[in-house]
């Protein structure tokens, strides 16, 4: 990581602009879940994770409560992670199919995995405010990282928060043209990366066949042939 984003990555770590986030996260890392009780939970705001030379930009929600809450890294530790990481294996973007702690030796080669909400929030809903309060941090990752071709929103709020930066910043007029659709592409302008919407790959999504393995796969095999 570039020495920009390790100092990003630090203020994202460090960060307490929102009080109901930062109470749940610790309370959740000091109560833990009994199948976790000897892990020692991470209970930080969640930095982002992979290639600082990346041509292809991963837009996630937020933090699981027991998944990248506890573990440290972005989708890791829960099975929004088993399924987004085999994708991105099977792509050439992941150097293994699984992420089960910081420590594993998991490298991204080309990918970089960032979230709308660095936080684990409540019910995995975080309030319009915490979104505005995190959004600085996207913003600044947009910025330094020069190289995406390819920005993949995974669910509707990552694909609107991602929109919302560029409608801000007078690259699109308004959000209204941009239909969210499982592997729906949207053209931002000349120059800009090319959208690909997804699902996102939570269990509810998942474990009700809403979104399959082969499904996500294919979101990724394009962004491969998109990135070279």
């Amino acid at each position: 990581m570039t020495g920009s984003l390790r100092v990003l990555m630090q203020e994202v770590v460090a960060c307490e602009r929102c009080p109901r986030l930062t109470e749940y996260r610790r309370k959740v890392a000091a109560v833990k879940r009994r199948a976790y009780r000897e892990w020692a939970y991470w209970g930080k705001p969640v930095p982002s994770f992979g290639d600082p030379r990346a041509r292809l930009l991963i837009v996630g929600l937020a933090p699981g409560a027991h998944g990248a809450n506890r573990t440290g890294r972005m989708f890791t530790g829960d099975r929004s992670g088993d399924f987004l990481y085999r994708a991105l294996f099977e792509t050439g973007f992941a150097s293994q199919a699984e992420s089960k702690s910081r420590d594993d030796g998991l490298k991204l080669t080309g990918a970089y995995i960032t979230a709308s909400a660095h936080c684990a929030p409540p019910d995995n809903k975080p309030a319009p405010e915490e979104l505005a309060n995190c959004r600085i941090y996207l913003e600044r990752e947009l910025d330094l990282l020069k190289q995406v071709r390819v920005v993949v929103a995974l669910g509707k709020l990552a694909f609107d928060t991602y929109l919302k930066i560029l409608r801000d910043r007078g690259r699109i007029k308004s959000l209204a043209p941009f239909a969210f659709g499982h592997g729906v592409e949207h053209s931002t302008g000349e120059g800009m990366p090319l959208l690909i919407a997804s699902y996102h790959p939570s269990q509810q999504n998942t474990s009700t066949g809403k979104l399959t393995a082969e499904m996500l796969r294919e979101v990724f095999e394009r962004a491969r042939q998109v990135c070279g």
